[in-house]
């Protein structure tokens, strides 16, 4: 269906290495949010460096990035829990609230994407993700922070970067860097454009005619938003979400 699919449009080649675009595989993906995934995109690559040897993405759900990690990494273990909501596409089963089913410092890397705010014992989650990671080892961490609710029930929380620098502190992270991933104008153009979706419902003629009239304002809006951010001198104050890189 037209408002699912972005298709070739959105199908890029990186030209400096010629890399797949990390969010190629990922069913969220559409036509009204692609930007929250180039975004994504941007901070993966930017922070791939640090992705090496045995890569243990927790919360991988039906693992969308994991043919791109795999250009970078020997090994890759995807974990989530029996409940996932997701096509699960899981190498390990367990749940990420308490005591993860691997043996200490097993990963060379970590990696976990939009999953820290399904949890509700986040603490535990950051604990054992240390305790799993080898020493000088990395995670990368993506959360929402302006978002609307999602995978309902399993919503339970949002963090400023104040709470996730000090919930990496305690689980005994020795650096912790947090970026804004997006201005004033990304952050209230995802949540207009999350809003007029809700407008694309009926039968099937009706659904694409609405999605056929609201594309050219959901592409031009995603275009325009980062050039106004620019505007923004303050990221964090109204950020759609925050990228942690935290070293063991």
């Amino acid at each position: 269906m037209v408002w699912k699919r972005q298709k070739s449009v959105m199908l890029q080649i990186q030209s400096k290495n010629h890399m797949i675009k990390p969010s190629n595989f990922h069913n969220n993906r559409r036509w009204h949010n692609w930007i929250v995934y180039d975004i994504n995109d941007k901070f993966l690559h930017k922070y791939s460096k640090y992705l090496k040897g045995h890569l243990v993405d927790l919360g991988c759900g039906d693992a969308p990035y994991k043919k791109y990690f795999l250009q970078f990494v020997d090994k890759y273990t995807g974990v989530d829990w029996s409940n996932t909501l997701h096509n699960s596409k899981i190498d390990i089963y367990s749940d990420l609230n308490v005591e993860l089913d691997l043996e200490d410092e097993v990963a060379d890397s970590i990696i976990s994407i939009s999953v820290l705010e399904h949890l509700f014992e986040p603490q535990v989650f950051l604990n054992e993700s240390f305790r799993i990671l080898k020493k000088d080892g990395r995670m990368l961490l993506q959360v929402p922070w302006q978002w609307r609710l999602h995978e309902i029930p399993h919503d339970y929380f949002r963090y400023t970067p104040y709470a996730l620098k000090h919930m990496f502190t305690k689980a005994g992270f020795n650096e912790v860097k947090i970026e804004a991933t997006s201005g004033f104008f990304t952050t209230w153009l995802l949540k207009i454009n999350y809003f007029t979706h809700r407008w694309v419902i009926g039968p099937k003629i009706i659904k694409w005619s609405i999605a056929a009239f609201l594309i050219p304002f959901w592409t031009f809006g995603q275009l325009l938003a980062p050039y106004l951010d620019r505007l923004d001198s303050d990221w964090k104050v109204e950020s759609q979400g925050y990228f942690v890189v935290a070293k063991k």
